[in-house]
């Protein structure tokens, strides 16, 4: 609909009407879109976000079952340059910005219709910006509004409601009734009547309630006067002010010639016996003539249809609707299909109406509460019970805490495995990418990566392979003539540099604690057995840290879990998981050496890969 059309229509609103969010208020938007879908618009009414502390860019929202990307600008003036045809701008500003927001709106020529939703700003302010929107032809709706709404045709932030309550009151299709009130809260009541006593709301707008509204009840009586569609008028005043005189000066002088069916709450206040100031900033009386019964009784006397109270106002629409339909003023037409909008998955979890399968579970920990939980420990009792780095690891793990005996031979693979020295290809791609200037993270991780049967793999394939053949019940020799056989060499036996006369320190650490603190070890005893037998080909064919750790491991979980489930761990590799957080704990020790280096606090006086001492 063009300016011209609207002006002279009195038509604020279309069904093609977009709008300007000032102020990123992302639950009346979206409550916006859900009216849209539900009155059947082709486009969302909200075509971009203004918001000043921002920066440009998108914001998404749903538009029934699609998702939408609204556009979001730090500046009206861009917004406005992008959006040419939007005349609304909804001003979701504080009291302080307001007032400079709304007036750099009227200075924007395409902007027909200003609402200001802030309570609190300034009389003064308010005058000068309704003085200068008059001047321009505009129109402000507000401060201190909920906004209005145009059935099936456009909604105004959050008036209305939810999507419930628009749906129940009907407001998305349109009826022949046209209201107005100051209370944004009544007036969403006041829909609600209208749906159950009438064919529904054609528009209505809360105009706020503060003592100089930028627009007036009578300003949007006259609008719908003007308007075809509409045949009937309903309206709420309140105590306070002098604007309802207006109104029964219109209706004497026939500029109102539509049935009005109007109440001005705040009888009440005869009741008490001192100047009763009610919620808005106008609703107090200066004067008898201020009063609601006063205003009701003028009201009446110029011919609108007053009830007696709150309780029959009902009554007087449902009998001036039917008046209009007796006499053909009105003809009703069938109901449409009540609208369904699709409910958020998140509303419609909370309230039992859906239930999906997780994507992840997480058995291990829990930190939604106050305390953090590690399996069901609080994280307090861990340190209270000082079940050290090997408890937490068995819970986390294991998801069950392991004996102090078991949490100490967890401690002990790692503290074994944390270095192997430079040489090794962890450490080294971690030192080539220290010195290429990576972060720490990027230099662990490409020594991580060549974790594998050669380097580090040995302790979950020893501890494979020795408990297939033990539990299989091939002798040692058996075993490795089967081995022999298929070509395969035996995971956890061999050194390069340690063997029989130079025996490996952490093996024989790993191998004592073992006998003396496992309740039973039948694996290390069988892979001993198979070490004699290797050794007596080769002096270094002998039992590694790899597989001395992967084997007691495995004895360990067998003392501590079903034969069964110790088997899953083994197999699904979370052995080599000790060699890692080992191996992680040297590579970051690597790292650091080499920055240092780099930044020299100590010189390398070598190209080649050393071993020095500070």
């Amino acid at each position: 609909m063009t300016t011209e059309v609207a002006a002279t229509t009195g038509e604020l609103f279309s069904k093609n009407t977009q709008s300007f969010i000032y102020n990123n208020q992302v639950k009346a938007t979206q409550r916006m879109l859900d009216f849209d879908y539900a009155s059947g618009r082709e486009t969302p009414s909200v075509a971009a976000i203004i918001n000043p502390t921002g920066s440009d860019g998108f914001s998404k929202f749903f538009f029934g079952n699609s998702e939408v990307l609204i556009p979001v600008y730090k500046s009206l003036t861009k917004a406005a340059k992008m959006h040419p045809h939007v005349d609304v701008m909804i001003n979701f500003a504080s009291f302080r910005s307001a007032a400079p927001s709304t007036e750099e709106a009227l200075d924007t020529p395409q902007i027909k219709t200003v609402v200001i939703i802030a309570e609190g700003v300034p009389e003064r302010k308010t005058k000068q910006l309704t003085a200068k929107a008059k001047a321009l032809g505009k129109i402000i709706i507000g401060p201190a509004t909920v906004g209005g709404i145009k059935a099936g045709c456009f909604k105004i932030g959050n008036t209305g409601g939810t999507i419930e309550n628009i749906i129940e009151s009907k407001l998305y299709r349109p009826g022949s009734v046209g209201f107005v009130s100051k209370s944004g809260g009544l007036s969403n009541e006041a829909y609600n009547i209208i749906s159950r006593n009438t064919n529904g709301l054609y528009e209505g707008i809360a105009i706020g309630g503060d003592s100089y509204p930028g627009s007036t009840l009578l300003d949007h009586l006259l609008r719908y006067e003007s308007i075809p569609e509409v045949k009937m008028l309903v309206c709420l005043g309140e105590v306070g002010g002098r604007g309802e005189y207006d109104i029964a000066e219109a209706l004497r002088n026939k500029k109102i010639t539509k049935p009005l069916v109007i109440w001005v709450t705040g009888t009440c206040s005869k009741a008490f016996k001192t100047e009763v100031q009610f919620g808005h900033a106008g609703a107090k009386a200066g004067s008898e003539a201020e009063t609601a019964d006063a205003k009701n009784a003028a009201l009446k006397a110029a011919g609108a249809i007053v009830p007696n109270s709150y309780d029959d106002y009902d009554q007087k629409i449902k009998a001036t609707y039917e008046s209009l339909v007796e006499k053909g003023g009105i003809k009703p037409e069938p109901e449409p299909p009540v609208p369904k909008i699709p409910m958020d998955y998140a509303k419609a979890l909370k309230e039992g109406l859906i239930r999906k399968p997780s994507n992840f579970i997480c058995t291990i920990s829990d930190d939604r509460g106050e305390e953090l939980l590690y399996g069901k420990m609080p994280i307090s009792e861990v340190f209270q019970q000082d079940i050290g780095i090997g408890g937490v690891l068995s819970i986390l793990w294991f998801k069950r805490q392991f004996p102090s005996y078991a949490a100490k031979f967890i401690e002990m693979s790692i503290m074994v495995t944390a270095d192997h020295g430079p040489a090794v290809s962890g450490a080294h791609n971690t030192i080539v990418a220290a010195r290429a200037g990576k972060d720490l993270i990027s230099a662990v991780a490409s020594g991580m990566l060549t974790i594998g049967p050669r380097f580090g793999g040995a302790i979950d394939g020893a501890a494979q392979m020795f408990s297939d053949a033990y539990d299989r019940g091939l002798t040692p020799a058996q075993f490795i003539a089967e081995m022999k056989k298929k070509g395969v060499n035996i995971q956890g036996i061999g050194h390069r540099v340690k063997s029989v006369n130079n025996p490996d320190m952490r093996v024989t650490i790993m191998k004592e604690y073992a006998k003396k603190h496992f309740k039973t070890t039948p694996l290390l005893d069988y892979a001993l057995e198979v070490e004699k037998l290797t050794t007596a080909k080769k002096d270094n064919l002998i039992l590694n840290v790899d597989g001395c750790i992967g084997i007691c491991f495995a004895d360990m979980l067998r003392n501590e879990m079903p034969k069964s489930e110790a088997a899953e761990y083994i197999q699904m590799g979370a052995l080599n998981g000790l060699f890692v957080l080992g191996r992680t704990i040297g590579m970051i020790g690597h790292f650091l050496d080499q920055k240092r280096l780099k930044q020299g606090l100590y010189r390398h006086p070598w190209d080649d890969i050393t071993y020095m001492s500070q």
